[in-house]
């Protein structure tokens, strides 16, 4: 969820959002120890498990910013607590010396009001924008500040496991260390009974330990740092001390490659993917690495991070494959059809595969792509490139 969309003109009338305005005067009065007033509330979209509204701090005895960022959270489902992983991943990065902070600062937040007080960011373009703009170089440029902010974020917070834990247990969380991990697991068991059903593509005996294997691997890796867990380009401002991350509703610590396979299957957890020119990828991969090779050394060998890509790539295609088979297909907004985001993704996986010789993991997506092709028909073989690339 990014906190610069804007659902529609403002409505600061709602009941919803006038109590978070009120939660968030009590949750500030009560850490300044004296009164804080906030006006002005605008609707700032999100995904609709929160509201999110930008207040101006209408007065305050202690300098403040302008204006601030308020997100409330309803009450957590199941194995799910976004206001938990929201509140705890913006105490682990606000406690980075600013400097090192490619996230916005967390003001205050409150367990029983369910909300977080975060620094504005401002009406910077989001990454989504620079995407779908008509300058292909600002793209560029954009794409590559998210990889290495991205490598920046893994290698500042390297090794911060027990942190991220201890913050989890004080904010009462019950819910998993990494929501994205239950629902690969649950994909690697589902998936293959899934397309025999959906699509009449049977799954290898070697094509499910592949898969199985690498999540035990990714699980037990000591490659470990903070993730935000789901990426979305709205979800990610390009300002003018580069790209900023805004979304940690599944924020947790987890292996480093799992996120940077994202660069190879660009936005895996949304479906507003585009195609990207020949090479963006591999740049992308290399401006991660340069962030993270003084910390992991081994991550500029081939022969040790290349495997490891394609096991993440493998994971975040079953992912979004299981997913789209469990439910309808709708188009996203401003994409392509899901069907062709999808089969975009597993060409670009069998591609990926044979330059490696894994021909278990390429037979198999050359069969799911011709699975695709027959259902949807042959036009899913041609992924569009983002607009600032045409």
């Amino acid at each position: 969820m990014s906190v610069e969309i804007t659902a529609g003109p403002p409505d600061t009338t709602s009941p919803e959002i006038a109590d978070a305005v009120g939660a968030a005067e009590q949750v500030l009065t009560r850490r300044l120890g004296a009164q804080v007033r906030l006006a002005d509330p605008e609707a700032l979209g999100g995904t609709g498990r929160s509201v999110v509204i930008r207040v101006r701090v209408a007065s305050s005895p202690f300098s403040m910013p302008r204006t601030l960022v308020v997100k409330r959270y309803p009450a957590g489902s199941g194995d799910r607590d976004p206001w938990a992983h929201e509140a705890v991943s913006h105490q682990l990065l606000t406690a980075l010396p600013a400097e090192e902070r490619a996230t916005p600062e967390l003001f205050a937040h409150d367990a029983a009001m369910r909300l977080v007080v975060l620094e504005d960011l401002g009406r910077a373009p989001r990454l989504s924008e620079k995407l779908h703009a008509k300058d292909a170089r600002a793209a560029e440029r954009g794409l590559l500040s998210w990889a290495h902010a991205m490598g920046r974020l893994h290698a500042t917070t390297a090794g911060r496991d027990a942190d991220f834990d201890a913050l989890m247990r004080r904010a009462g969380a019950q819910c998993c260390q990494d929501p994205i991990a239950v629902d690969v697991h649950a994909a690697i068991a589902g998936l293959p009974g899934l397309m025999e059903s959906t699509l009449g593509v049977g799954t290898s005996t070697q094509a499910v330990e592949f898969a199985a294997g690498a999540a035990r691997a990714f699980s037990t890796s000591r490659r470990r740092a903070f993730s935000p867990s789901s990426s979305c380009p709205d979800n990610h401002l390009v300002t003018s001390r580069g790209v900023r991350f805004v979304d940690f509703e599944g924020g947790c610590v987890r292996d480093i490659v799992f996120d940077a396979a994202a660069l190879r299957v660009p936005f895996p957890s949304c479906w507003c993917g585009w195609g990207l020119p020949p090479g963006m990828s591999e740049a992308m991969v290399a401006a991660w690495r340069a962030e993270v090779g003084s910390v992991w050394p081994e991550m500029d060998d081939d022969a040790v991070l290349l495997p490891r890509l394609l096991e993440a790539q493998l994971l975040w295609v079953w992912l979004a494959t299981w997913r789209a088979l469990s439910k309808p297909m709708p188009t996203a907004d401003n994409a392509p059809p899901r069907s062709v985001v999808l089969t975009g993704r597993w060409v670009r996986l069998r591609s990926d595969a044979l330059i490696l010789g894994e021909k278990t993991v390429a037979s198999h997506a050359d069969a799911v792509i011709g699975a695709l092709a027959d259902r949807y028909g042959p036009e899913v073989l041609e992924l569009p490139l983002y607009p600032a690339f045409r």
